[in-house]
This record gives structure tokens, C-alpha cells and sequence, in this order.
């Protein structure tokens, strides 16, 4: 029996008149891209749009596995293993017919390294790249880089004489709000072509029939209807009455209604994300805060009363509805450097009170929560939740919850002094954690560190883990900077996310931990 509804938004009504065939999937998700720019977004939603259109060196498969894609082979050079070899596939054609050579791949990686690029951390150890042939790449790191291709999954290629014949080359500057040519339209590799786009309402994708890969991926997808649906009751009524066919965000709520409802199916996965609040610690006085000329965040005693305020099973059983995991940490279990003993926190309402008072914090102080509320399951549930915790040991937060378009630049740009943060990793190791949200914010790293927190020594051991060949001794640097990060409290771990997706019988895919289904690989039955 299916669910109908007449709340139905004005793309929707449009998807429908296209007239879906079987080869057609009409997919939903809370939000959309930030932006088609390849380079500008280090950003869930965004790399999985991307991913469809454009094609890094090595992508993740459904499973997590690595898997060539533009680079059929890659390992150190025989000479020197501060340099990586890469030999391309050739034969790879741009959607507008151009030919992918090594020139793109220097191109794109030097454009990735770039300042307005959002992902040049992944690419702070490399210092040249360069092209031997049409066909050869060489990768020059700062001394040997043992898992540099882990850091290239979510790096695409663009094609050089595109990007210089359209006023391309330089990355989009998404915080500082401007437009280009990149940011609306595409021209990649991949398994799917950009027909048509409307941020925030629809962007229609139809089949490469060039693609390199249509013998070796299911390729049974033929066109995509990408429809972002903010509102959790809209997205799923859409999927209970046939409106789309596959939906990423299958609210807590509704996982039973959608379940037993005939034809649909929900599929339930551990993700590779960690959901925690940030603070600002480093600012001599904050804006968002009632204390005068003092920044109570600066104070390890008030950081970690927030954090032992948290019951993170309140938020995991009644916010979650049991879909989540507790953390204690800013890792997924998935990660090179988790551990279960760091991972675990306990609430302790009355040693954070404690904490408060000895702190010269006893009567409380109020403060401003920044929160997106389309971006994470139950993002703004879960800050909502956060508000009464903290009300328990004196904090009075005022919550202001936005769409991830304006929330986002808010830690970027330095401009929120408590914000809500997901973190997955692709690398699926803690370098990457450290990279963005730990290092010093410079040039190079830190992007995403918004704590106002430095230290120089921290600094040096996280630049080293690129260069340390010695496995065991890097997992001790790993576990020696996890330690600081804890004993600082440096952010407030919520919990591991657990993804829902729920879709048609007709859609055949396992949820992927990334989160970032490839339709390259669905198959339709």
C-alpha cells in the first residue's frame, strides 16, 4: 500500500512529468551541493554530486575498497620513494571530447593545492607534480608519503584547456560568496553527463555513452533526477508515494513506516562520520557569549564540564531512536587510530557543575549554539537536545539553526564561537582529522579548525606523519596527538552516525560508509 500525499514541492512536479522509466532514478537527499566547482568544497553532498560527473585518480568502491579509476597503477618510484608514480588509462575521453591526459592530472592536482581550494590539505606533503609522458605521472612528496593515494579519492580531474577556455583555473571562493563559471557547469570524465541545474532544486544528469567504463559497472542508471528535499516529512512522503525513488536521509522517525510500506526497502549501515560541537577557545573575549572581556571556552575546566554534561544515550535512544553510536572521540571506529577507551565518555551532570564552580563559572553564562538543520540526521534535534543539557550545569544557550549554505562559512570564515561539525574520513586515517581540524589554521592546514587552538609542537608531529614510513612509530605519533586532543577537550564528540537509506525493490546497492553512492554501480531490477 503506498502512502500518498498532496505535499509535494514544485520540483517534484516536475521531475514526475519527465516521465520516469525504469533506467531513470529519481533521487532525494536534505541538501544539495554547495557548489559544482571540483575543488572548492571538502563537503559530503558536494563530492557525491561530483562523484557522477567528474572522476578522481583512485575512487572508493560501494564497499570502501580502493578501486582504479583514471590510474590503472600507482607506487613509489624504484629511485626515490619520496616520489610516487602514477600510470594513467588511457583512451579517456572529457564529456565535450577532449582527450584526458597527464597534463589535466598536474593541472588539477597543482589547482586542488591552491588557496581557495578546500581540499589542499590532502595534498600538503606533495611539493611537485609533474608529467613524464601523456600517460605518466609523477607525484613529488616532502619525503616518503606512504598513504598519499588514500588522500586522492575525493580529488578530481578537470581538464586544463576547459577550465582555461572558460575563465576556470582559479578554485570558486565559496566563503567569500563568488560565482563562476565552474561553480554551474561541468565537463568531467564520468559516468554521467550535467544536463541541467538548479542549486537547491534540481539537477538533472544523464548517461556517459562514452564512458570508459560502460563493459566494466553495472552502468544500468541511464539519467538521474537529483531533487535536494530539505523537510523530513516532504522527503519521505515523496519516496512513500513513488515521487523519487531513492533517498539518502530516511529520518529515525519514520524508518518503520518506510520499511513495512510495500515495494520499498531500507537499508542501515554504520557510517564514516563523527557528529560534535566545536568551540573557541583561542579568542581573548567572544561575540556570542554574555561574559565581558573573558572567554570562558579558553578554560579546559568549563570544556570539559560540557563535555561530561552531554548524555550522549539520551541524545543516541530518544533524538536517534537507538540509530547511533555514542563517541567519545572525533574518529570513526573505521579510522587508523581510534581506539575503544578513548572513544568512551560518561555524564557526570554533578562533577561538571563542579567543574563550572571551580572554574569561576558557577552561576552559568550564556552563549550562541550555530547549527545546521540540513545537513546531518536530526542536526538540529540534536542541538536542541544540547540546549537543555547544558542548561543542567548553568550554560544558557540560544540556538540558531540555518541551512549548511550559511552555516558552513561561519566556521571557515572564523565567524561562530560554538557550532555544531560532522567529520568523515576518506583516508581512513587520523591524519586527515589532524590535517584539517587540529593543525594550527594556516595556509596549508587547519582549514576547518575554528577551536582557535595552537601548538607548535602538535604542529611538527602532525607535518611528520606524511613523511614517517615506519608504521609502528607513526600509530605511536598517532596515539601521542590523540591524547592531547582528548586531555585538551578539544571538541565535544556527540556519536557516530548510522545511515538509512530507503529506496525502491527496484533499486539494487548496498549503503556505502561514505555515504556517497556512485549510480555507476546500482543496478536496477
Amino acid at each position: 500500500m503506498k502512502f500518498q500525499t498532496g505535499i509535494l514541492t514544485a520540483a517534484l512536479l516536475a521531475s514526475t512529468a519527465i516521465g520516469a522509466s525504469a533506467e531513470t532514478l529519481r533521487w532525494a537527499r536534505a541538501g544539495d551541493s554547495l557548489t559544482l566547482d571540483p575543488h572548492a568544497q571538502n563537503e559530503g553532498p558536494t563530492h557525491t554530486l561530483a562523484h557522477q560527473i567528474y572522476e578522481p585518480l583512485i575512487i572508493r568502491d560501494m564497499t570502501g575498497a580502493p578501486q582504479a579509476t583514471l590510474a590503472t597503477s600507482w607506487a613509489p618510484s624504484a629511485d626515490d620513494p619520496s616520489v610516487w608514480v602514477f600510470e594513467l588509462r588511457e583512451g579517456v575521453k572529457y564529456h565535450d571530447g577532449a582527450d584526458f591526459t597527464a597534463e589535466d592530472v598536474v593541472f588539477s592536482i597543482n589547482r586542488a593545492k591552491s588557496e581557495n581550494s578546500n581540499m589542499k590539505e590532502l595534498l600538503s606533503s606533495v611539493i611537485e607534480v609533474r608529467a613524464v609522458d601523456d600517460y605518466t605521472v609523477e607525484m613529488v612528496t616532502d619525503g616518503p608519503n606512504p598513504i598519499l593515494p588514500a588522500n586522492l579519492t575525493n580529488l578530481f580531474m578537470m581538464d586544463k584547456g576547459w577550465a582555461e577556455a572558460n575563465d576556470a583555473v582559479d578554485v570558486q571562493d565559496v566563503e567569500g560568496g563568488e560565482q563562476t563559471f565552474a561553480a554551474t557547469n561541468a565537463n568531467g570524465t564520468g559516468a554521467y553527463r550535467l544536463v541541467s541545474r538548479e542549486p537547491d532544486v534540481r539537477t538533472v544528469l544523464t548517461q556517459n555513452e562514452d564512458y570508459w567504463g560502460m563493459d566494466q559497472f553495472p552502468m544500468e542508471v541511464t539519467e538521474i533526477i537529483y531533487t535536494p528535499i530539505q523537510n523530513a516529512a516532504t522527503r519521505v512522503a515523496a519516496l512513500l508515494s513513488g515521487e523519487v525513488d531513492f533517498i539518502q536521509d530516511v529520518p529515525v522517525q519514520d524508518l518503520g513506516r518506510v520499511a513495512d510500506t510495500e515495494g520499498l526497502v531500507v537499508k542501515t549501515a554504520p557510517q564514516n562520520r563523527v557528529i560534535f560541537f566545536g568551540m573557541n577557545m583561542g579568542a581573548d573575549d567572544l561575540a556570542n557569549d554574555d561574559v565581558e572581556g573573558a572567554n570562558p571556552l579558553a578554560d579546559a575546566r568549563v570544556r570539559e564540564a560540557m563535555n561530561i554534561a552531554i548524555n550522549r544515550e539520551a541524545i543516541q535512544q530518544v533524538v536517534m531512536r537507538g540509530q547511533s553510536q555514542p563517541a567519545g572521540m572525533i574518529a570513526p571506529p573505521f579510522v587508523n587510530g581510534w581506539t575503544a577507551e578513548m572513544d568512551a565518555v560518561e555524564t557526570d551532570v554533578e562533577a561538571a557543575k563542579a567543574l563550572m564552580a571551580d572554574a569561576g563559572y558557577g552561576d552559568g553564562f550564556s552563549i550562541q549554539l550555530d547549527c545546521p538543520n540540513d545537513r546531518y540526521i536530526n542536526d538540529e534535534a540534536i542541538c536542541q537536545a544540547a540546549v537543555g543539557m547544558m542548561a543542567q550545569i548553568g550554560i544558557t544557550v540560544n540556538l540558531d539553526a540555518k541551512p549548511k549554505a550559511q552555516h558552513f562559512p561561519l566556521i571557515t570564515n572564523a565567524e561562530t564561537d560554538f557550532y555544531m561539525l560532522g567529520w568523515g574520513v576518506p583516508t581512513y586515517d587520523s591524519e586527515y582529522i589532524f590535517n584539517f581540524l587540529v593543525h594550527t589554521r594556516g595556509d596549508e592546514r587547519g582549514s576547518w579548525n575554528n577551536t582557535g587552538y595552537s601548538n607548535p609542537e602538535l604542529d611538527e608531529m602532525i607535518v611528520s606523519l606524511a613523511s614517517e614510513t615506519d608504521l609502528d612509530a607513526r600509530n605511536e605519533a598517532i596515539a601521542s596527538i590523540w591524547n592531547v586532543v582528548q586531555e585538551e577537550t578539544l571538541y565535544l564528540p556527540i556519536h557516530h552516525q548510522v545511515l538509512n537509506w530507503g529506496m525502491t525493490d527496484a533499486v539494487g546497492i548496498e549503503v556505502s560508509p561514505e555515504d556517497d553512492p556512485k549510480f555507476k554501480f546500482f543496478e536496477m531490477n
